[in-house]
């Protein structure tokens, strides 16, 4: 009988199957690290669900959320489909956003895609209207801004404003004449598109894939309080 916890790394998901193939790659990668059974499971939009692949999953078990801040699907969403699959009992690790190498992944992301010093920056995130996840964001704005020695401007692709979109034009506005977008997205899809088209000089691809991220999944499961037995 295997002694370790299974592994369930809970991904938002999405209709596009570029995100699809990433959701896929990132949880092979992280079965190889963690050296410990590994499965996918969606949030929303695809199946198999949460609920689904939890109430399958004999044993102990640890979830990961592949999410950048607590937001809906992490502090509710995903905790009351483990209730209603009867995995209450499951642990449930932060999500990824607060990980250094995870903001590590987005400075690299945005140097590589052409950033140069004295653009102006901003992050683009999904959007959220959970006030506690909107400071997960803002937290991780400043670390990115610590790391590039520049402020670094919070928009949005959802859910909530500014956009992304206009957050350029008012950089814009105040006189820089280039501006970066850093992506806070972890795969391709429709809010990775809306970035590419805010009009910035600069924009960055998503974190995924990238081997750090796997760590960063494998490190949160590793360091998880998981109940022994009695």
């Amino acid at each position: 009988m295997n002694r370790h916890p299974t592994l369930l790394l809970a991904v938002h998901g999405t209709r596009d199957p570029r995100g699809t193939a990433v959701a896929h790659s990132l949880a092979l990668r992280v079965a190889e690290l963690a050296r410990v059974p590994t499965r996918l499971a969606f949030a929303d939009v695809l199946a198999p669900t949460v609920g689904e692949v939890a109430a399958d999953s004999p044993g102990p078990l640890v979830v990961v959320p592949a999410f950048l801040a607590a937001g809906y699907h992490v502090r509710a969403d995903i905790p009351e489909q483990l209730a209603r699959a009867g995995r209450a009992d499951a642990v449930i690790t932060p999500a990824l956003g607060d990980h250094p190498a995870v903001r590590d992944v987005a400075v690299r992301r945005l140097r590589r895609a052409g950033y140069r010093p004295g653009d102006a920056v901003v992050l683009g995130c999904a959007g959220t209207s959970d006030t506690r996840a909107m400071g997960d964001l803002e937290r991780a704005a400043d670390a990115l801004a610590a790391r590039l020695g520049a402020p670094v401007h919070l928009g949005f692709v959802a859910t909530c404003g500014p956009t992304v979109a206009e957050r350029v034009t008012e950089l814009r506005a105040r006189g820089h004449r280039r501006v970066a977008v850093a992506s806070w997205l972890l795969a391709p899809g429709l809010f990775q598109r809306r970035l590419a088209d805010c009009g910035a000089d600069v924009v960055a691809d998503p974190l995924c894939p990238d081997a750090a991220v796997a760590h960063a999944v494998a490190a949160r499961y590793h360091g998880a309080a998981i109940p022994q037995p009695a």
